[in-house]
């Protein structure tokens, strides 16, 4: 269909795969379908664009707005009920209680003629919080089509694999789909394809192509990344506007967009700042320091060696590793400064975002900045992972088994600066970071 095509893009596996598994409409599709994949991969839309592209009969539910059981299966049976019904048999609200009472009422609901030959299916998005419910509710959904006896088909959407679903007592195994991240072409595409009416598509595909040179490091979130760039398209393309340049004139657009992104930099994912707040910073309406007190982040308290960890993936995040020896040893011996600053290398480390580091590179930073001895307790790796989880730290996977876990530190040097300003130690190796990241004055 050259319409879902032009619709949906870079997924032409999976929206292959999934009309093979619906089939014609009157025939028995598979009884459930589990969909993967990590965030802004596509699947709540790719899903939700087949269906009503091929106008098939579904029911979308979002299970985090329906945290309990029995909001849960009313939610599903009222909406059922609606597309089997019209507006004045289906204004009185159907209630259900326990799952029994889900089979039953859906199979009266289903016997009406609008869904009688047809294949129906239940979209259950956010599949994860199910594992939060009662026990048979996963094993229920899963084993629906051989329940009522209908042709019923149940898509569970989720973030996590099927492992982690699978319940103890064994249950029908669903038909599992993986949706993988988009490479950076795929981004460049899918954002390439939102240029404004008023500007050439050309012109808005370099911007994107500028864009993704900075944020694709530290950022693969398709959502955040379209936001990004509708938030800083209007600075880019300033010079145009104002007729001081061209739109292939790419190297003054990007002189001209180069600080602003730098700016950008410090609210990926953390969105410290609203859209109007960020247009009014740009204009120069509003003074940045203003806006420092706006994220939550701000107002974290750590607990005391959690910040040192902080400083230290900060550290291993924005200077290269030939540094350590010369920034925390005390008798290293005599360095040239000419082996750590080469003559190419003028772009803030800032720009170019956090780079990935190994676990014990990270304990090694931490044990020299530290005042007293650290051991390397489960307390000490408790607070990592307490430090991920607020997302504070990025876990990045890697492809040698052999090699030990990676992490890139999210927060801005504003967050490492208030976290260290009552540490006399800490301050002067902040000033010492200072130098290392920013590089020359008048860079």
């Amino acid at each position: 269909m050259p319409h879902l095509e032009n619709t949906v893009l870079c997924r032409e596996s999976q929206v292959s795969t999934l009309r093979s598994l619906f089939g014609e409409r009157h025939h028995f599709s598979f009884p459930s379908i589990f969909i993967y994949g990590h965030t802004a991969s596509g699947k709540t839309y790719v899903t939700q664009t087949l269906l009503k592209t091929l106008e098939l009969p579904h029911v979308f539910v979002n299970c985090v707005e329906c945290f309990t059981l029995r909001l849960l299966l009313e939610q599903i049976l009222n909406k059922l009920n609606h597309l089997s019904s019209s507006e004045d048999e289906c204004s009185t609200q159907i209630t259900c209680e326990t799952f029994n009472d889900f089979v039953r009422l859906f199979k009266q609901i289903t016997k009406a003629e609008s869904l009688k030959d047809q294949t129906v299916y239940i979209v259950l998005d956010k599949a994860e919080y199910l594992r939060d419910m009662e026990a048979n509710l996963l094993p229920g959904f899963l084993r629906l089509q051989e329940l009522t006896d209908r042709n019923v088909t149940v898509l569970l959407l989720s973030e996590i694999v099927w492992e982690k679903f699978r319940p103890n007592t064994g249950c029908f195994e669903p038909f599992v789909l993986y949706f993988p991240d988009y490479s950076i072409g795929n981004l460049q595409k899918i954002l390439s394809h939102d240029y404004p009416p008023e500007y050439s598509a050309d012109f808005y595909a370099a911007y994107i192509n500028i864009l993704l040179g900075v944020f694709y490091t530290v950022c693969r979130d398709l959502k955040e990344l379209r936001h990004l760039a509708v938030l800083n398209f209007p600075k880019y393309c300033e010079p145009v506007v104002k007729g001081e340049a061209s739109e292939r004139d790419t190297r003054k657009l990007w002189r001209n967009i180069e600080p602003h992104l730098k700016k950008a930099m410090q609210t990926v994912y953390l969105r410290e700042v609203s859209s109007s707040q960020w247009e009014k910073l740009q204009k120069g309406d509003t003074d940045s320091e203003q806006l420092k007190g706006l994220s939550a982040y701000t107002h974290v308290e750590l607990p005391y060696y959690s910040k040192f960890i902080l400083i230290a993936a900060y550290l291993a995040s924005y200077n290269p590793a030939r540094t350590d020896k010369r920034f925390f040893l005390k008798h290293h011996g005599k360095i040239k400064k000419t082996n750590f600053q080469k003559k190419h290398e003028k772009t803030s480390n800032h720009l170019l975002g956090p780079k990935p580091f190994p676990l014990d590179r990270l304990l090694a930073i931490l044990y020299s900045i530290v005042d007293s001895r650290v051991a390397p307790t489960a307390n000490i790796f408790s607070q990592i992972t307490s430090l991920v989880t607020l997302q504070l730290l990025t876990l990045v996977g890697h492809d040698d088994q052999l090699d030990g876990p990676k992490y890139k530190c999210t927060v801005s040097l504003d967050f490492i600066r208030a976290i260290a300003r009552d540490r006399p130690l800490l301050s002067v190796i902040m000033r010492t970071e200072e130098k290392t990241i920013g590089g020359k004055k008048g860079r």
